[in-house]
């Protein structure tokens, strides 16, 4: 064997055995950043119980770009209330377009006032966490007031009456005027929330929010229907694996039945 035939086999029985991360370049210009995550919640829902219902929660995100123009991103995702208080949310990505089949589902939320437990499902993973739940099924605004001591001031006004699909609304704006250098800001800085509340069903069916920091968000309930959802909706699907964080002891077990 020749000798340079002979090295170059040598060298390639020793690249075989070295690590894997030895064989990889190494870029010594920079450590990762661990990226940017956003998330948007969508229409609040109480534990009330007595008041049934089942919608999509449809999100619509608008922010400015630095040359003026503006980009969109929109979600779809499923939410239910029974009778007895408790909740199903599904929780997907938002996405640059508005077509409900785009939505990818990240995870999924059982909210049990009754049982006081919040069981929170990985799709992909196929594994939930169970932790205690302790919810009020009341809330209360906060006045016209000044904000954070004297630097903004908070108010509120009275949108009246409206009727969103067969439910009687009362509209209400909240302004938060924010001054110069509260926040970063070198202006004065507003910021809008319109809220469109249903009394008989205790929850907001539209909310609206208008801030620069973060561009305009408009949260809607739709195609929401009033019949009791399936029992089902409320437990998880066979095949996960759930841990229950209440207790001390790691506790792991395959769930009951579930149809969503």
């Amino acid at each position: 064997m020749k000798l340079s035939a002979f090295l170059v086999l040598a060298a390639s029985l020793l690249l075989l055995t070295l690590p894997l991360d030895a064989q990889e370049s190494v870029d010594e210009s920079r450590m990762p950043d661990g990226g940017t995550r956003t998330h948007v919640h969508g229409i609040q829902v109480f534990p009330v119980a007595g008041r049934p219902f089942s919608a999509k929660d449809n999100i619509k995100w608008t922010r400015n770009r630095e040359d003026g123009s503006t980009f969109t991103t929109y979600l779809f995702a499923t939410v239910a209330r029974d009778s007895q208080g408790r909740i199903y949310r599904e929780h997907r990505h938002l996405v640059p377009g508005s077509t409900a089949q785009q939505f990818v589902q990240e995870y999924f939320v059982l909210l049990d006032p009754v049982a006081q437990t919040r069981t929170a499902c990985t799709v992909s993973t196929r594994r939930c966490v169970i932790s205690v739940y302790l919810a009020s099924t009341k809330f209360v605004a906060s006045p016209d007031r000044p904000h954070d001591d004297g630097t903004g001031y908070l108010a509120h006004e009275s949108l009246g009456n409206d009727v969103i699909g067969d439910l009687n609304v009362v509209g209400t704006r909240e302004t938060l005027s924010i001054a110069p250098r509260t926040v970063g800001n070198t202006s004065p800085l507003v910021a809008v929330r319109e809220f469109w509340y249903s009394p008989d069903l205790q929850v907001n069916l539209s909310v609206t929010r208008k801030d620069p920091r973060i561009g305009t968000q408009v949260l809607q309930l739709v195609d929401l229907s009033r019949r009791e959802p399936d029992p089902a909706t409320f437990h998880v699907a066979d095949g996960f694996v759930i841990q229950d964080m209440r207790i001390p002891a790691r506790n792991e077990k395959l769930s009951p039945a579930f149809r969503p």
